[in-house]
């Protein structure tokens, strides 16, 4: 009856155990996002992105499509976001590797000397060789090996979206770098011309003070506002350089001239189409990486609530011993031996508990940089539509400004040479505010290129 008693238990707790190792583990679910979310202008949504569009077809400009070309291919940061794809593949093989016995095999060769009881001194020589092979297999009961796999899995994917992250930020920054180029020459050349003309005022305002028409007030305010432009061009030429530079690091060449075409030949207006707020979650790969870091989290703290539950290992040995080597693969050399037992360290339960807190800790921390992400995402979306918008509405205005003041500054250089009373501080003032207007207009043009290049990166384009 006791006979028949355990061995039906031993089964018997063998599938309970089994049942209940599916509650230690908890199965992942996606999290939960608010998909409602809008960016700030709700009616800039459309069921198309612009993110699904390859770069070349959103950066036209033939020179920026060979200097992006040149970045993917040696840009280092991306280098580097290839290699942790590469250590992260080999952790999951480790991973893998985890669900395999582990075999080991020995041989060795051991020479004694033993004194025997009264041997009067005598000493027996003896050589033992061994040969024998151990292994040993854990059995995933409570599925911590299959959480590590999944864990290792997860942060392979998380490995690969910051590499696609990485490559899309490359792209968004050289297209910005160029843009920034373009605009700095063009300010440099306005800047130029503004101070020949400023030049050819002051000599002309020389010669009016020679025939006595000007004061001297008028000669020396020429020549100050002609030396205020002059003295803007060694600052852009330096911000060219600069710039320069910045962008050939980019490209992992040493610091030199960018070859670039000019502001003008930009296409300045787009269609953008930032598409539905919940297309973030399938296009920007740091959002993915968010994720699947999260998931990785969430499968270590499977992990940790396996340690309070003992590990169930398998052990083999087998091999040959003998004194002597004619006799080493004899029956009587050989021996094996199998063990299956439970293992579960005492006083670990301060640790365990330690481990589980923590990995929950890293968790939340994960979900919480997920929700983040994700916020961020909405953020950059708006900020870049709302910049194009901007810039847009003032085109038009702006181009009637620059009428204007070009108007006004050639009126009051009319009104300095056949009038006494006309005081050379209008001219001044209204050749600076020219130049100002000049710039601006620059940087609306600029400010519109910059928008449709980051909206590009907000929306998680460039990777594919």
């Amino acid at each position: 009856m006791n006979q028949k008693y355990h061995q039906f238990l031993i089964p018997l707790a063998l599938v309970s155990g089994l049942w209940s190792s599916c509650k230690i583990t908890q199965s992942y679910q996606k999290p939960v996002v608010n998909s409602s979310s809008n960016y700030r202008d709700a009616s800039l949504s459309d069921a198309t992105n612009m993110a699904g569009l390859k770069w070349s077809a959103v950066f036209t400009d033939t020179l920026l499509n060979h200097l992006i070309l040149q970045g993917l291919a040696a840009n280092f940061d991306l280098k580097i976001a290839i290699e942790r794809i590469n250590e992260a593949r080999a952790n999951l093989r480790l991973s893998k590797a985890a669900f395999l016995p582990e075999v080991n095999t020995n041989i060795s060769v051991k020479q004694s000397k033993l004194a025997y009881p009264q041997s009067f001194g005598l000493f027996d020589n003896s050589t033992q060789y061994d040969f024998g092979i151990t292994t040993a297999w854990e059995i995933d009961v409570w599925g911590k090996l299959s959480s590590a796999k999944r864990a290792s899995l997860a942060e392979l994917l998380a490995s690969d979206a910051a590499k696609r992250a990485v490559q899309t930020q490359l792209i968004a920054n050289i297209a910005n770098y160029y843009y920034d180029l373009l605009a700095l020459d063009e300010q440099l050349i306005v800047t130029q011309k503004t101070a020949l003309n400023r030049k050819a005022d002051a000599d002309a305002i020389k010669l009016l003070f020679e025939s006595s028409v000007l004061n001297g007030v008028a000669v020396v305010q020429s020549e100050a506002n002609y030396y205020e432009a002059d003295l803007a061009i060694p600052d852009l030429e330096q911000k060219i350089k600069e710039t320069e530079h910045a962008l050939s690091v980019l490209l992992a060449r040493s610091p030199g001239k960018i070859e670039r075409t000019s502001l003008s030949q930009q296409l300045l207006d787009y269609d953008l189409k930032p598409g539905i707020p919940a297309q973030l979650l399938a296009n920007r790969p740091d959002v993915q990486q968010a994720e699947f870091t999260f998931r990785a989290a969430f499968e270590r703290s499977n992990v940790a609530r396996t340690y309070f539950y003992p590990a169930l290992t398998i052990t083999g040995a087998g091999g040959f011993s003998s004194l002597s080597l004619k006799d080493w693969f004899n029956s009587a050399g050989l021996f094996g031996n199998i063990a299956g037992g439970l293992t579960q360290p005492l006083l670990n339960k301060g640790i365990n508990k330690a481990r589980l807190t923590t990995a929950q800790s890293q968790q939340k921390q994960a979900f919480y940089n997920f929700e983040l992400s994700l916020l961020k995402a909405s953020q950059e979306v708006s900020d870049a539509l709302s910049a194009y918008q901007s810039a847009a509405q003032k085109e038009s205005k702006r181009e009637k400004q620059l009428t204007a003041l070009t108007k006004a500054v050639s009126f009051n250089k009319e009104l300095l040479n056949y009038s006494k009373n006309t005081n050379y501080t209008d001219v001044l003032t209204a050749e600076q505010n020219l130049l100002s207007a000049q710039l601006k207009s620059i940087n609306d043009q600029s400010q519109k290129l910059h928008a449709v290049v980051n909206l590009y990166r907000a929306l998680g384009g460039g990777w594919n």
